[in-house]
């Protein structure tokens, strides 16, 4: 249940920098409702790793909570063409993954 946990934490985290990103001022006035789902979900992701934390080592469950984050937020900023998907970003991120998959297996 742990893992559970700490990957929907880590899928919170991009939730949050999407979020954030999204919170920029508009004719002067930050948008209320991105800034208020960044707060829900920095609570809910860290809360999250938090819980995973107590039987998942530290630094394995920062990394994968991580690892996700980087991964999902990456993935979104691509979907969104705030980011190209080029060969070696895609490459990368997909060594990210294989990563976290491979902290799961050892762990």
């Amino acid at each position: 249940m742990s893992w559970i946990i700490l990957i929907l934490s880590g899928a919170l985290e991009a939730v949050w920098a999407a979020a954030l990103h999204r919170t920029a001022q508009v004719s002067g006035r930050r948008r209320l409702a991105p800034a208020a789902l960044f707060l829900v979900a920095v609570a809910g992701s860290t809360g999250g790793l938090a819980v995973a934390m107590q039987s998942i080592p530290t630094g394995t469950a920062y990394a994968v909570w991580v690892g996700v984050g980087v991964v999902l937020t990456s993935a979104y900023a691509m979907a969104t063409k705030v980011e190209r998907p080029t060969a070696a970003r895609l490459l990368l991120l997909s060594g990210i993954a294989a990563c976290v998959v491979g902290l799961k297996v050892v762990a």
